[in-house]
């Protein structure tokens, strides 16, 4: 019997961003169709099976969708055919499935989006694969020059 991974969804006006909790997948398969149709089927770490399709709200542009594969989930970045905010993520107007959420930490709203942020860009996967921005233990200390300015010398 095939399960259901949880999906974490976000919006760009031009893309979607779809992130699939599993770690350690394999055998991982996409369909994307440019109807908006969207499949994924892959064998979970004890050999189980997982799988969903979701009838997205608009039409999307195949050759434009990544795949970036890491530990602990799967990230998709689908183009959408036309550049605009979708309503929702699904095509129904009924409640989604419970196995698919807002993923609020890529959430952006369309007045606060960066024309220059591509969360699934090719050179910088590993920042937003469950890793957090790094903090400098320095902060808010004074270096050497500025503690001899501070000394009078």
């Amino acid at each position: 019997m095939s399960r259901h991974p949880e999906v974490l969804w976000a919006q760009r006006s031009d893309k979607v961003y779809l992130t699939i909790s599993l770690p350690d997948a394999k055998d991982i398969s996409v369909k994307c169709d440019p109807q908006g149709l969207f499949s994924f089927s892959a064998m979970g770490v004890q050999g189980e099976s997982f799988d969903f399709s979701l009838e997205l709200f608009g039409k999307i542009v195949p050759e434009g969708c990544k795949t970036n594969v890491g530990l602990r989930n799967i990230i998709y970045s689908i183009m959408k055919e036309e550049k605009g905010w979708w309503k929702r993520l699904l095509k129904s107007e009924e409640k989604p499935a419970p196995y698919i959420k807002v993923d609020w930490n890529k959430w952006c709203d369309e007045d606060d989006e960066d024309p220059n942020s591509d969360l699934a860009s090719d050179d910088d996967d590993a920042t937003y694969v469950g890793q957090e921005e790094e903090s400098s233990d320095d902060e808010g200390l004074l270096y050497l020059p500025d503690l001899e300015k501070a000394r009078g010398n």
